[in-house]
C-alpha cells in the first residue's frame, strides 16, 4: 500500500513540477486551430455556446486534459479487467462442475 502511494506521488509530482520549470510556454490545441479556420472559412460564425470556467493558462487546461484521459484510461482498463477476470473465474467452475458430473 506505503509502495502504490509513493508511486502515485511521484507521478503527480512529474506531471506537475514541469508547469513550473517552463513559465510562459505556449501548448496550442486543436481546438485552437479549428477556431480560426472557422473563422477564415466564414467570419460571421456566431459559437453556440461559452465556456463555464476558462483554464488559467494553456499548460493547466494541458493537464486537466491529460488528468481526465488517465482517468478514462484507469476506468476502462479497470472494467476490461474486471470483465476478463469474472469470465474466467466462471469458466473454472463450469469446469469444475463438468468435472464433478464424469
Amino acid at each position: 500500500m506505503k509502495k502504490n502511494l509513493l508511486l502515485l506521488g511521484i507521478v503527480i509530482l512529474l506531471a506537475i513540477i514541469p508547469l513550473f520549470m517552463q513559465k510562459g510556454a505556449e501548448f496550442g490545441g486543436a481546438d485552437g486551430q479549428a477556431e480560426e479556420l472557422i473563422g477564415e472559412i466564414n467570419s460571421s460564425y456566431e459559437p453556440w455556446f461559452s465556456n463555464i470556467w476558462e483554464p488559467p493558462s494553456g499548460e493547466i487546461e494541458s493537464l486537466l486534459f491529460a488528468l481526465q484521459a488517465a482517468i478514462g484510461s484507469g476506468f476502462i482498463g479497470y472494467f476490461v479487467g474486471w470483465t476478463r477476470g469474472k469470465n474466467r473465474t466462471t469458466e473454472k467452475d463450469k469446469n469444475k462442475t463438468n468435472a464433478a458430473h464424469r
